[in-house]
């Protein structure tokens, strides 16, 4: 138990220190993930308001296809991201293989899906003839869309905080992607997996206590907007 304890205290000195090395990894890790995070919400709320608010030919295709993908295992992610960016690849000539970038391409791809799936869940659980009323009531497509975006918003607000976490937590795809080169890819998840390799279990812990602070903070926040404008019932 002692390693626990040491680690427990090396991650308040390196806090608290502001370890030059540390917050270099800590402030990548919120700029890749945060990142990752903002386009997968571009891209996923969208595509899954637009599947539960629309009726096609192979609509059960599509949704199967998205939750498909928040099951697609990490590391087949890192395979296919970096097979496509390696420097023979049909991406090579842009250079993105161990960049930041690469990481960012990675986590977008892994919770891109989770975020769809959750959207599309949290709009279809609202009451199907809302809708057809404010449409009735003559607002037009997209002002309905906006309403029911907005009713929906706790659901909404529950698929960036799994988006998020999925990003942030992500190790496998991410070394693959991005190396894991000191002071160029190293994120936190990376670098907890290095010091453990390398036996460093307080660092490691260190590490680790600093990525659930980070993670506290947002989902925190997160949070408080998620239920903003809400009176909580015993």
């Amino acid at each position: 138990m002692d390693y626990i304890t040491k680690g427990l205290w090396q991650a308040l000195q390196l806090i608290f220190g502001f370890n030059q090395e540390v917050v270099e990894v800590a402030w990548l890790t919120i700029k890749v993930s945060g990142l990752a995070a903002l386009i997968s919400i571009i891209i996923g709320m969208p595509i899954g308001c637009w599947l539960a608010t629309r009726d096609f030919r192979g609509k059960k295709v599509i949704i199967s296809v998205v939750n498909f993908g928040m099951g697609m295992p990490p590391v087949v992610v890192g395979l296919l991201v970096s097979i496509v960016l390696w420097r023979y690849g049909p991406m090579g000539w842009t250079h993105l293989l161990y960049t930041p970038w690469a990481m960012v391409i990675a986590q977008t791809i892994i919770a891109s899906p989770i975020i769809a799936s959750l959207s599309f869940a949290a709009i279809v659980s609202l009451d199907p003839k809302l809708r057809m009323q404010l449409l009735s009531l003559g607002a037009t497509s997209w002002q309905a869309i906006f309403m029911l975006v907005k009713e929906a918003k706790i659901g909404l607000l529950a698929a960036v905080i799994a988006g998020f976490g999925r990003a942030v937590s992500e190790v496998g795809a991410s070394m693959m992607v991005g190396g894991n080169l000191k002071g160029e890819t190293r994120i936190l998840t990376t670098a907890t997996v290095l010091e453990v390799s390398k036996g460093n279990y307080d660092v490691a812990i260190a590490f680790g206590c600093i990525l659930l602070f980070i993670v506290y903070g947002v989902v925190t926040i997160l949070t408080f907007i998620q239920h903003n404008g809400r009176q909580e019932h015993p």
